[in-house]
């Protein structure tokens, strides 16, 4: 990346611009949090100068001092020449209006999972009823502690394969100070937890086949592998999910599962399954629900599906 030259960019808005322009210029993937390079420019310039999103507008004719130029065009160089989406850079994600730590151990957040959250995951659930909910497969476990926000009197269960996931997860548990009613677990989907019931189970597995893990753009590979991949369909650990989950769903609770793209290929390892897939009004799609009573119903085809 060829930087300006000095004096060329005095104000943050010019920065932002500037990062903006080289961003689309180098051909830039947005999708991991933001979905333009003005955005993405923004977050940048502001974690340059130790600013937070709530900034109001009329600061961003500030100038920018010669050490904070320094820090936003290393952002910039490192988001360009390495393709590390800015909330690896800057170690922060926003989801469902909170604030969450991220590094490259877990997925950065940017599940439309947020926007049931915000719902009360209405009108399935009884908010004053949810009282146990687990988020399988939790990651930077974004999911479960927005929903300890929604269902302030539920314990929440965060539980993932990877024990470096877990350590994000918890330093996330201490962030937003919800020891006492949000735990991480480790787990293999279901193995490690022990015979719990829930009211609510939501997950954002693995969910890319192998082949479309090979056309990702790269801004994907600083994901982690294990985060992204399940098989030559995707669908290896959702199928472990669909087996397992009406032994740990209480009588009315649901199960939510985000399967993305992926959601062709899971209608056909399961043709005759009702699944509910979900609309969203800020956007996004491949979320299924199924009821326990469902779960229950087909039992057997899930888990001959699974062997």
């Amino acid at each position: 990346m060829q930087r300006p030259q000095s004096g060329e960019l005095i104000t943050l808005r010019d920065f932002v611009r500037w990062g903006a322009s080289r961003f689309n210029e180098a051909g830039l993937f947005f999708g991991h949090g933001t979905d333009n390079a003005l955005d993405e420019a923004l977050a940048l310039v502001l974690h340059g100068v130790h600013l937070g999103h709530d900034l109001p507008a009329d600061y961003l004719a500030a100038r920018v001092a010669a050490d904070e130029v320094v820090r936003i065009l290393d952002l910039f160089q490192a988001r360009i020449e390495r393709r590390v989406p800015a909330a690896y850079l800057t170690g922060e994600a926003r989801f469902a209006g909170l604030d969450f730590f991220v590094d490259d151990n877990v997925l950065i957040p940017r599940s439309p999972i947020a926007e049931l959250i915000d719902e009360g995951f209405a009108p399935w659930l009884d908010p004053d009823q949810v009282t146990s909910v687990l988020d399988l497969c939790c990651g930077s476990g974004c999911i479960g502690i927005a929903s300890a926000y929604a269902f302030p009197q539920a314990l929440v269960d965060l539980s993932d394969i990877s024990p470096a996931a877990l350590e994000v997860a918890t330093r996330n548990i201490e962030r937003h100070r919800l020891e006492g009613r949000v735990r991480a677990l480790h787990a293999d989907v279901f193995e490690g937890l022990d015979g719990e019931r829930y009211d609510l189970i939501v997950s954002n597995p693995p969910y890319v086949s192998s082949a479309e893990m090979a056309t990702l753009p790269a801004e994907y590979r600083h994901e982690p592998e294990l985060a992204l991949e399940a098989g030559d369909d995707g669908m290896d650990v959702v199928a472990r999910i669909l087996s397992g989950s009406a032994d740990y769903l209480r009588p009315g609770g649901i199960i939510v599962v985000e399967v993305g793209a992926s959601a062709d290929l899971l209608m056909a390892r399961y043709p005759g399954v009702p699944f509910l897939w979900l609309d969203f009004a800020r956007g996004g799609d491949g979320v299924f629900l199924l009821t326990a009573e469902q779960l229950d119903e087909y039992r057997e085809v899930f888990e001959e599906a699974c062997t």
